[in-house]
């Protein structure tokens, strides 16, 4: 990935927000298969999608959701573990799907699922790029240097290695 296209992909994915409307929708088909339970589900389903919010910056992702009982996550880059997305079939047919961020030793309650987006591949291609850290600066000189001393170093000690060999 190019520095351009990796500066192109942040700015779509750090204006991302708040999911889209279709979620509510979804949350709407979801409550409506409970048939008489219906008010009793889609009321907590639809105060979380207006307290729903997504933060990417520079240093890793957040979200938040609640009015009585408050939920904040928060990951590093550097604690992202595995990205996965997912799709039913009611999230396809609306345009919307789900992305989830695993990280180490937490088991599901560190995952922090992003639900409700359309531009789910680019969060996770822009997530990728960052848990793998992709350079976007130029190559460090003194990184270069170093590589070239262990090749250096690299083949003195063969070249030794071989000398040991035919000195038999």
């Amino acid at each position: 990935m190019t520095p351009q296209e990796l500066s192109a992909l942040e700015r779509r994915v750090h204006l991302i927000k708040r999911p889209e409307p279709a979620l509510l929708a979804l949350y709407v088909l979801v409550s409506l298969v409970t048939l008489c339970a219906a008010p009793l589900v889609l009321i907590p389903l639809y105060f979380r999608y207006h307290t729903l919010w997504y933060r990417f910056d520079a240093t890793g992702v957040s979200m938040g959701y609640g009015i009585l009982f408050r939920r904040e996550l928060q990951l590093t880059h550097a604690r992202m573990q595995d990205i996965h997305l997912s799709q039913n079939i009611l999230e396809r047919w609306l345009g919307i799907g789900t992305v989830t961020v695993q990280t180490a030793g937490a088991g599901a309650a560190g995952n922090l699922t992003i639900v409700g987006v359309k531009d789910f591949e680019a969060i996770r291609d822009y997530l990728y790029a960052k848990m793998r850290g992709v350079r976007t600066e130029p190559h460090d000189e003194k990184a270069a240097g170093a590589d070239a001393l262990l090749v250096e170093i690299r083949d003195a000690l063969t070249d030794a290695a071989k000398a040991l060999k035919e000195g038999r």
